[in-house]
Protein backbone atom coordinates (compact mmCIF):
# COMPACT_ATOMS: atom_id res chain seq x y z
CA UNK A 1 0.00 0.00 0.00
CA UNK A 2 1.37 3.40 -1.00
CA UNK A 3 0.07 6.84 0.02
CA UNK A 4 1.34 10.25 -1.07
CA UNK A 5 1.11 13.22 1.25
CA UNK A 6 1.55 16.43 -0.73
CA UNK A 7 2.85 19.30 1.39
CA UNK A 8 5.54 19.24 4.06
CA UNK A 9 4.06 21.69 6.56
CA UNK A 10 2.35 20.86 9.84
CA UNK A 11 -0.76 19.53 8.09
CA UNK A 12 1.22 17.18 5.88
CA UNK A 13 3.44 16.02 8.73
CA UNK A 14 0.50 15.37 11.05
CA UNK A 15 -1.33 13.57 8.25
CA UNK A 16 1.66 11.31 7.57
CA UNK A 17 1.97 10.50 11.28
CA UNK A 18 -1.73 9.65 11.57
CA UNK A 19 -1.61 7.50 8.43
CA UNK A 20 1.27 5.49 9.84
CA UNK A 21 -0.62 4.80 13.03
CA UNK A 22 -3.70 3.74 11.06
CA UNK A 23 -2.10 1.79 8.21
CA UNK A 24 0.72 0.08 10.08
CA UNK A 25 4.38 -0.49 9.42
CA UNK A 26 4.00 -2.04 5.96
CA UNK A 27 2.44 1.01 4.29
CA UNK A 28 4.72 3.17 2.16
CA UNK A 29 4.15 6.86 2.87
CA UNK A 30 5.76 9.44 0.60
CA UNK A 31 5.90 13.10 1.63
CA UNK A 32 6.26 15.41 -1.37
CA UNK A 33 7.42 18.98 -0.67
CA UNK A 34 8.25 21.57 -3.32
CA UNK A 35 10.75 23.53 -1.22
CA UNK A 36 14.14 22.47 0.11
CA UNK A 37 12.95 22.13 3.72
CA UNK A 38 10.11 20.72 5.74
CA UNK A 39 8.05 22.88 8.07
CA UNK A 40 5.89 25.13 5.92
CA UNK A 41 4.82 28.13 8.01
CA UNK A 42 6.60 26.62 11.01
CA UNK A 43 10.10 27.89 10.37
CA UNK A 44 12.78 28.09 13.03
CA UNK A 45 15.96 30.00 12.18
CA UNK A 46 18.93 31.04 14.30
CA UNK A 47 19.00 34.53 15.80
CA UNK A 48 22.00 35.46 17.96
CA UNK A 49 22.69 31.76 18.38
CA UNK A 50 19.17 30.99 19.62
CA UNK A 51 16.46 28.99 17.82
CA UNK A 52 13.96 31.65 16.80
CA UNK A 53 10.60 31.13 15.13
CA UNK A 54 10.04 33.21 12.00
CA UNK A 55 6.57 31.86 11.26
CA UNK A 56 4.06 30.70 13.84
CA UNK A 57 5.70 30.94 17.26
CA UNK A 58 3.21 29.05 19.44
CA UNK A 59 -0.08 27.19 19.45
CA UNK A 60 -3.24 27.13 21.54
CA UNK A 61 -2.94 24.61 24.37
CA UNK A 62 -6.66 24.75 25.17
CA UNK A 63 -7.28 22.68 22.05
CA UNK A 64 -5.96 19.12 22.35
CA UNK A 65 -4.49 18.32 18.94
CA UNK A 66 -1.03 19.87 19.14
CA UNK A 67 -0.65 19.24 22.87
CA UNK A 68 -1.49 15.56 22.40
CA UNK A 69 0.99 15.12 19.56
CA UNK A 70 3.75 16.89 21.48
CA UNK A 71 3.08 14.57 24.41
CA UNK A 72 3.20 11.46 22.23
CA UNK A 73 6.51 12.60 20.79
CA UNK A 74 7.98 13.41 24.21
CA UNK A 75 8.36 17.10 23.44
CA UNK A 76 8.53 19.54 26.34
CA UNK A 77 6.43 22.70 26.07
CA UNK A 78 7.03 26.11 27.57
CA UNK A 79 4.44 28.83 28.10
CA UNK A 80 4.47 32.63 27.96
CA UNK A 81 5.91 34.47 30.93
CA UNK A 82 2.71 36.28 31.79
CA UNK A 83 3.96 39.67 30.60
CA UNK A 84 1.03 41.79 29.49
CA UNK A 85 0.16 42.58 25.89
CA UNK A 86 -0.32 46.15 24.73
CA UNK A 87 -1.91 48.01 21.84
CA UNK A 88 -1.10 51.32 20.16
CA UNK A 89 -4.38 53.23 20.31
CA UNK A 90 -4.95 56.90 19.65
CA UNK A 91 -1.25 57.67 19.69
CA UNK A 92 -0.55 55.97 23.04
CA UNK A 93 0.58 52.46 23.96
CA UNK A 94 -1.85 51.04 26.53
CA UNK A 95 -2.48 47.60 28.05
CA UNK A 96 -4.69 45.31 26.00
CA UNK A 97 -7.90 45.28 28.04
CA UNK A 98 -9.01 42.00 29.62
CA UNK A 99 -12.56 40.73 29.36
CA UNK A 100 -12.86 41.01 25.59
CA UNK A 101 -13.52 38.48 22.87
CA UNK A 102 -11.09 39.35 20.05
CA UNK A 103 -11.45 42.96 21.17
CA UNK A 104 -15.23 42.89 21.59
CA UNK A 105 -15.98 43.85 25.21
CA UNK A 106 -18.35 42.46 27.82
CA UNK A 107 -19.07 46.07 28.71
CA UNK A 108 -17.87 49.50 27.70
CA UNK A 109 -16.09 49.99 31.02
CA UNK A 110 -13.59 47.29 30.07
CA UNK A 111 -12.30 49.23 27.06
CA UNK A 112 -12.50 52.77 28.42
CA UNK A 113 -8.72 53.13 28.50
CA UNK A 114 -8.42 52.39 24.78
CA UNK A 115 -11.17 54.62 23.39
CA UNK A 116 -11.88 58.31 23.11
CA UNK A 117 -14.91 59.74 24.92
CA UNK A 118 -16.96 59.53 21.74
CA UNK A 119 -15.84 55.95 21.09
CA UNK A 120 -16.73 55.01 24.66
CA UNK A 121 -20.23 56.48 24.27
CA UNK A 122 -20.81 54.48 21.08
CA UNK A 123 -19.75 51.23 22.75
CA UNK A 124 -21.92 52.02 25.79
CA UNK A 125 -24.96 52.46 23.53
CA UNK A 126 -24.69 49.03 21.88
CA UNK A 127 -26.92 47.19 24.32
CA UNK A 128 -29.76 49.61 23.67
CA UNK A 129 -29.83 48.95 19.93
CA UNK A 130 -32.41 46.63 18.31
CA UNK A 131 -31.70 42.92 18.56
CA UNK A 132 -29.74 41.31 15.72
CA UNK A 133 -31.41 38.93 13.26
CA UNK A 134 -28.98 36.90 11.13
CA UNK A 135 -31.32 34.34 9.55
CA UNK A 136 -28.36 32.07 8.87
CA UNK A 137 -26.48 34.62 6.81
CA UNK A 138 -22.82 35.55 7.13
CA UNK A 139 -21.52 39.09 7.49
CA UNK A 140 -18.09 40.65 7.77
CA UNK A 141 -16.83 41.21 11.29
CA UNK A 142 -16.29 44.87 10.49
CA UNK A 143 -19.77 45.44 9.09
CA UNK A 144 -21.42 43.99 12.18
CA UNK A 145 -19.22 45.63 14.77
CA UNK A 146 -19.04 49.05 13.13
CA UNK A 147 -22.83 49.16 13.04
CA UNK A 148 -23.14 48.02 16.65
CA UNK A 149 -20.19 49.76 18.32
CA UNK A 150 -18.99 52.45 15.91
CA UNK A 151 -15.70 52.55 14.03
CA UNK A 152 -13.27 53.26 16.85
CA UNK A 153 -13.55 49.92 18.65
CA UNK A 154 -12.98 48.12 15.36
CA UNK A 155 -9.96 50.22 14.38
CA UNK A 156 -8.25 50.31 17.77
CA UNK A 157 -8.88 46.79 19.06
CA UNK A 158 -10.69 44.31 16.83
CA UNK A 159 -8.77 44.98 13.63
CA UNK A 160 -5.29 44.73 15.21
CA UNK A 161 -6.22 41.49 16.97
CA UNK A 162 -7.68 39.90 13.85
CA UNK A 163 -4.69 41.11 11.85
CA UNK A 164 -2.39 39.31 14.24
CA UNK A 165 -4.17 36.00 13.62
CA UNK A 166 -5.24 36.17 9.98
CA UNK A 167 -3.16 39.00 8.47
CA UNK A 168 -6.53 40.35 7.38
CA UNK A 169 -8.89 43.16 8.32
CA UNK A 170 -12.19 43.10 10.16
CA UNK A 171 -13.93 44.45 7.06
CA UNK A 172 -12.81 41.55 4.86
CA UNK A 173 -13.11 38.63 7.31
CA UNK A 174 -16.35 36.72 7.77
CA UNK A 175 -17.92 36.42 11.21
CA UNK A 176 -18.93 32.77 10.98
CA UNK A 177 -15.45 31.47 10.15
CA UNK A 178 -13.38 33.76 12.39
CA UNK A 179 -15.74 34.16 15.38
CA UNK A 180 -18.00 31.09 15.17
CA UNK A 181 -18.93 31.04 18.85
CA UNK A 182 -20.03 34.68 18.71
CA UNK A 183 -22.09 33.98 15.59
CA UNK A 184 -23.67 30.98 17.32
CA UNK A 185 -24.55 33.05 20.39
CA UNK A 186 -26.24 35.64 18.18
CA UNK A 187 -28.07 32.91 16.27
CA UNK A 188 -29.32 31.57 19.61
CA UNK A 189 -31.01 34.84 20.45
CA UNK A 190 -28.54 37.06 22.30
CA UNK A 191 -30.14 40.50 22.16
CA UNK A 192 -26.85 42.36 21.76
CA UNK A 193 -23.24 41.63 20.90
CA UNK A 194 -22.21 42.66 24.40
CA UNK A 195 -24.64 40.15 25.88
CA UNK A 196 -23.33 37.45 23.57
CA UNK A 197 -19.75 38.17 24.65
CA UNK A 198 -20.73 38.02 28.33
CA UNK A 199 -21.94 34.49 27.69
CA UNK A 200 -18.64 33.53 26.05
CA UNK A 201 -16.15 34.93 28.56
CA UNK A 202 -16.11 33.62 32.15
CA UNK A 203 -16.30 36.28 34.83
CA UNK A 204 -13.22 34.80 36.49
CA UNK A 205 -10.36 34.34 34.00
CA UNK A 206 -8.95 30.84 33.64
CA UNK A 207 -5.40 30.92 35.08
CA UNK A 208 -4.23 28.05 32.86
CA UNK A 209 -1.86 29.04 30.03
CA UNK A 210 -3.36 29.75 26.63
CA UNK A 211 -0.30 29.15 24.43
CA UNK A 212 2.66 26.81 24.37
CA UNK A 213 5.67 26.04 22.20
CA UNK A 214 8.67 23.68 22.17
CA UNK A 215 11.70 25.63 23.45
CA UNK A 216 13.83 24.46 20.51
CA UNK A 217 11.47 25.99 17.96
CA UNK A 218 8.07 25.06 16.55
CA UNK A 219 9.55 23.67 13.33
CA UNK A 220 10.86 20.75 15.40
CA UNK A 221 7.29 19.51 15.78
CA UNK A 222 7.14 18.92 12.02
CA UNK A 223 10.48 17.12 11.91
CA UNK A 224 9.59 14.90 14.85
CA UNK A 225 6.25 13.98 13.26
CA UNK A 226 7.87 13.11 9.94
CA UNK A 227 10.56 11.06 11.65
CA UNK A 228 8.00 9.17 13.73
CA UNK A 229 5.81 8.57 10.68
CA UNK A 230 8.58 6.85 8.77
CA UNK A 231 7.47 8.79 5.71
CA UNK A 232 10.02 9.22 2.94
CA UNK A 233 10.40 12.93 2.13
CA UNK A 234 10.94 14.05 -1.46
CA UNK A 235 12.11 17.64 -1.23
CA UNK A 236 12.30 20.19 -4.07
CA UNK A 237 9.73 18.10 -5.87
CA UNK A 238 6.51 19.60 -7.21
CA UNK A 239 3.27 17.86 -8.08
CA UNK A 240 2.21 19.23 -11.44
CA UNK A 241 -1.02 17.28 -11.85
CA UNK A 242 -3.25 14.62 -10.32
CA UNK A 243 -4.89 11.91 -12.44
CA UNK A 244 -7.41 9.30 -11.37
CA UNK A 245 -6.64 5.80 -12.48
CA UNK A 246 -7.84 2.30 -11.78
CA UNK A 247 -7.38 1.61 -8.08
CA UNK A 248 -5.73 4.90 -7.18
CA UNK A 249 -4.00 8.03 -8.39
CA UNK A 250 -1.10 9.10 -10.57
CA UNK A 251 0.94 12.18 -9.68
CA UNK A 252 2.91 14.03 -12.34
CA UNK A 253 6.13 15.23 -10.72
CA UNK A 254 8.51 18.02 -11.58
CA UNK A 255 10.96 20.45 -10.02
CA UNK A 256 11.54 24.19 -10.01
CA UNK A 257 15.14 23.64 -11.13
CA UNK A 258 16.26 21.11 -13.74
CA UNK A 259 19.03 19.89 -11.43
CA UNK A 260 16.39 18.64 -9.00
CA UNK A 261 14.15 16.94 -11.56
CA UNK A 262 12.93 13.56 -10.21
CA UNK A 263 14.28 10.42 -11.81
CA UNK A 264 10.74 9.23 -12.41
CA UNK A 265 8.26 11.83 -13.61
CA UNK A 266 5.22 9.98 -12.26
CA UNK A 267 4.21 8.49 -8.93
CA UNK A 268 1.44 5.89 -8.69
CA UNK A 269 -0.26 5.62 -5.31
CA UNK A 270 -3.37 4.18 -3.71
CA UNK A 271 -4.36 7.45 -2.05
CA UNK A 272 -3.41 11.13 -1.82
CA UNK A 273 -3.61 13.50 1.13
CA UNK A 274 -3.40 17.03 -0.26
CA UNK A 275 -2.07 19.46 2.38
CA UNK A 276 -1.01 22.52 0.40
CA UNK A 277 -2.01 26.23 0.37
CA UNK A 278 -5.21 27.25 -1.39
CA UNK A 279 -3.61 28.41 -4.69
CA UNK A 280 -1.75 25.11 -5.13
CA UNK A 281 -4.84 23.11 -4.17
CA UNK A 282 -6.88 25.02 -6.75
CA UNK A 283 -4.40 24.22 -9.51
CA UNK A 284 -4.29 20.51 -8.71
CA UNK A 285 -8.01 20.02 -8.12
CA UNK A 286 -9.51 22.00 -10.99
CA UNK A 287 -9.06 19.18 -13.56
CA UNK A 288 -10.33 16.37 -11.29
CA UNK A 289 -12.79 18.18 -9.00
CA UNK A 290 -13.80 21.46 -10.70
CA UNK A 291 -16.17 22.50 -7.93
CA UNK A 292 -13.45 22.09 -5.30
CA UNK A 293 -10.97 23.95 -7.48
CA UNK A 294 -13.39 26.85 -7.89
CA UNK A 295 -14.01 26.97 -4.15
CA UNK A 296 -10.28 27.06 -3.41
CA UNK A 297 -9.97 29.85 -5.99
CA UNK A 298 -12.49 31.86 -3.97
CA UNK A 299 -10.20 31.78 -0.91
CA UNK A 300 -7.94 34.82 -1.13
CA UNK A 301 -4.49 34.82 0.44
CA UNK A 302 -2.39 37.46 2.18
CA UNK A 303 1.35 38.00 2.17
CA UNK A 304 3.44 39.10 5.11
CA UNK A 305 6.98 39.16 6.46
CA UNK A 306 8.58 38.63 9.85
CA UNK A 307 11.62 40.69 10.82
CA UNK A 308 13.63 39.17 13.66
CA UNK A 309 16.00 41.47 15.54
CA UNK A 310 18.70 40.66 18.08
CA UNK A 311 19.62 43.82 19.98
CA UNK A 312 22.80 44.40 22.00
CA UNK A 313 22.78 42.66 25.40
CA UNK A 314 21.46 44.96 28.07
CA UNK A 315 19.04 46.81 25.79
CA UNK A 316 15.93 47.48 27.87
CA UNK A 317 12.77 46.19 26.22
CA UNK A 318 9.37 47.40 27.42
CA UNK A 319 7.89 45.36 30.24
CA UNK A 320 5.36 43.75 27.92
CA UNK A 321 4.98 40.70 25.70
CA UNK A 322 4.44 42.88 22.66
CA UNK A 323 2.35 45.58 21.03
CA UNK A 324 -0.35 45.55 18.36
CA UNK A 325 -0.60 48.51 15.99
CA UNK A 326 -3.82 49.66 14.37
CA UNK A 327 -3.85 50.64 10.70
CA UNK A 328 -4.73 54.27 11.50
CA UNK A 329 -1.91 54.79 14.00
CA UNK A 330 0.85 57.19 12.97
CA UNK A 331 4.34 58.29 13.95
CA UNK A 332 4.63 61.72 15.54
CA UNK A 333 5.61 63.09 12.11
CA UNK A 334 2.49 61.63 10.50
CA UNK A 335 4.15 58.66 8.79
CA UNK A 336 2.26 55.34 8.95
CA UNK A 337 3.72 52.38 10.80
CA UNK A 338 5.19 49.65 8.63
CA UNK A 339 4.79 46.91 11.24
CA UNK A 340 1.38 45.71 12.38
CA UNK A 341 2.76 44.16 15.56
CA UNK A 342 5.89 43.57 17.61
CA UNK A 343 6.59 40.60 19.85
CA UNK A 344 9.17 41.28 22.54
CA UNK A 345 10.28 37.67 22.51
CA UNK A 346 12.78 37.92 25.36
CA UNK A 347 10.00 39.26 27.60
CA UNK A 348 7.31 36.89 26.37
CA UNK A 349 9.28 33.63 26.55
CA UNK A 350 11.36 32.70 29.57
CA UNK A 351 13.43 30.04 27.79
CA UNK A 352 15.63 32.60 26.06
CA UNK A 353 18.98 32.93 27.83
CA UNK A 354 19.86 35.73 30.21
CA UNK A 355 21.11 38.76 28.37
CA UNK A 356 19.45 37.83 25.06
CA UNK A 357 17.36 40.70 23.67
CA UNK A 358 15.26 39.25 20.86
CA UNK A 359 12.13 40.57 19.21
CA UNK A 360 10.17 40.26 15.99
CA UNK A 361 8.14 42.67 13.91
CA UNK A 362 5.28 41.51 11.68
CA UNK A 363 4.72 43.36 8.41
CA UNK A 364 1.93 43.14 5.85
CA UNK A 365 -1.73 42.19 5.75
CA UNK A 366 -4.41 41.43 3.19
CA UNK A 367 -4.81 44.18 0.62
CA UNK A 368 -1.77 46.11 1.88
CA UNK A 369 1.32 44.70 0.12
CA UNK A 370 3.17 48.03 -0.11
CA UNK A 371 5.90 47.51 2.48
CA UNK A 372 6.65 44.02 1.19
CA UNK A 373 7.96 45.53 -2.05
CA UNK A 374 11.02 46.83 -0.20
CA UNK A 375 14.18 44.76 -0.05
CA UNK A 376 15.25 43.18 3.23
CA UNK A 377 17.60 46.00 4.27
CA UNK A 378 14.93 48.65 3.79
CA UNK A 379 12.34 46.52 5.55
CA UNK A 380 14.65 46.19 8.55
CA UNK A 381 15.23 49.96 8.55
CA UNK A 382 11.50 50.71 8.51
CA UNK A 383 10.78 48.23 11.29
CA UNK A 384 13.58 49.76 13.38
CA UNK A 385 12.01 53.19 12.88
CA UNK A 386 8.70 51.82 14.13
CA UNK A 387 10.44 50.28 17.14
CA UNK A 388 12.10 53.60 17.97
CA UNK A 389 8.79 55.44 17.71
CA UNK A 390 7.05 52.97 20.01
CA UNK A 391 9.78 52.33 22.57
CA UNK A 392 12.61 54.82 22.11
CA UNK A 393 15.01 51.95 21.31
CA UNK A 394 17.47 53.03 18.62
CA UNK A 395 20.32 50.57 19.17
CA UNK A 396 21.64 48.96 16.02
CA UNK A 397 20.80 45.24 15.94
CA UNK A 398 23.49 42.62 16.40
CA UNK A 399 21.65 40.55 13.80
CA UNK A 400 18.54 40.92 11.67
CA UNK A 401 16.70 38.13 9.86
CA UNK A 402 13.82 38.56 7.39
CA UNK A 403 11.43 35.80 6.33
CA UNK A 404 8.74 36.50 3.75
CA UNK A 405 5.50 34.56 3.48
CA UNK A 406 4.20 35.27 -0.01
CA UNK A 407 0.54 34.42 -0.43
CA UNK A 408 0.72 32.05 2.48
CA UNK A 409 -2.10 33.14 4.77
CA UNK A 410 -5.65 32.18 3.73
CA UNK A 411 -8.36 34.78 4.20
CA UNK A 412 -11.61 33.61 5.76
CA UNK A 413 -13.95 35.96 3.96
CA UNK A 414 -17.72 36.23 4.13
CA UNK A 415 -19.15 32.86 3.14
CA UNK A 416 -15.91 30.97 3.80
CA UNK A 417 -17.66 28.05 5.46
CA UNK A 418 -19.82 27.60 2.36
CA UNK A 419 -16.71 27.34 0.20
CA UNK A 420 -15.18 24.79 2.57
CA UNK A 421 -18.36 22.72 2.45
CA UNK A 422 -18.23 22.83 -1.35
CA UNK A 423 -14.62 21.62 -1.29
CA UNK A 424 -15.39 18.77 1.07
CA UNK A 425 -18.46 17.63 -0.89
CA UNK A 426 -16.54 17.56 -4.16
CA UNK A 427 -13.49 15.77 -2.75
CA UNK A 428 -15.67 13.20 -0.97
CA UNK A 429 -16.86 12.01 -4.39
CA UNK A 430 -13.29 11.01 -5.32
CA UNK A 431 -12.17 7.83 -3.52
CA UNK A 432 -8.61 7.90 -2.28
CA UNK A 433 -8.36 11.70 -2.11
CA UNK A 434 -8.57 13.96 0.94
CA UNK A 435 -7.63 17.56 1.73
CA UNK A 436 -6.24 19.28 4.81
CA UNK A 437 -4.63 22.56 5.76
CA UNK A 438 -5.02 26.12 6.97
CA UNK A 439 -7.44 27.10 4.21
CA UNK A 440 -10.22 24.98 5.72
CA UNK A 441 -11.23 25.06 9.39
CA UNK A 442 -8.70 27.30 11.12
CA UNK A 443 -5.26 28.80 10.58
CA UNK A 444 -3.69 27.78 13.89
CA UNK A 445 -1.50 24.73 14.43
CA UNK A 446 -4.16 22.69 16.31
CA UNK A 447 -6.77 23.41 13.64
CA UNK A 448 -4.40 22.35 10.87
CA UNK A 449 -3.60 19.14 12.74
CA UNK A 450 -7.32 18.52 13.16
CA UNK A 451 -7.96 18.71 9.42
CA UNK A 452 -4.97 16.45 8.75
CA UNK A 453 -6.10 13.81 11.21
CA UNK A 454 -9.62 13.83 9.80
CA UNK A 455 -8.27 13.49 6.25
CA UNK A 456 -5.93 10.65 7.25
CA UNK A 457 -8.74 8.81 9.03
CA UNK A 458 -10.93 9.16 5.94
CA UNK A 459 -8.25 7.70 3.68
CA UNK A 460 -7.44 4.88 6.10
CA UNK A 461 -11.10 3.89 6.27
CA UNK A 462 -11.43 3.94 2.47
CA UNK A 463 -8.28 1.87 2.01
CA UNK A 464 -9.43 -0.66 4.60
CA UNK A 465 -12.83 -0.95 2.93
CA UNK A 466 -11.30 -1.43 -0.52
CA UNK A 467 -9.25 -4.35 0.80
CA UNK A 468 -11.94 -5.81 2.99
Amino acid sequence: MRVAVVGGGISGAAGAYRLRRSLGADAEILLVEQTARLGGKLRTDSLAGQPFDMGAEAFLVRRPEAVDLAGELGMRLVHPSGASSTVRAGGATVPLPPGTFMGVPRSADGVAGVLSEDGFRQVSAEQGKPAIAFDGEDISVGALLRERFGPELVERLVDPLLGGVYAGSADSLGLRATMPTLASALDSGADSVSAAVRGLIPETPDPAPVFGTPPGGLENLVHRLVEASGARPRLECTVRALHRQQGGWRLELGAAARAHAPEDGVLDVDAVLLAVPAPAARKLLEPVAPSAGAAFAAIDVASMAVVGLALPPGTALPDAAGVLIGARERHANGDPFTAKAFTFSSRKWTHYGDGQVLLRGSVGKYGEPGALRFDDDELVRLVREDLAELTGIREYPVQAVVTRWGGGLPQYGVGHLDEVARIERAVAELPGLAVAGAALHGVGVPACIGTAEAAADQLAAELAASRG
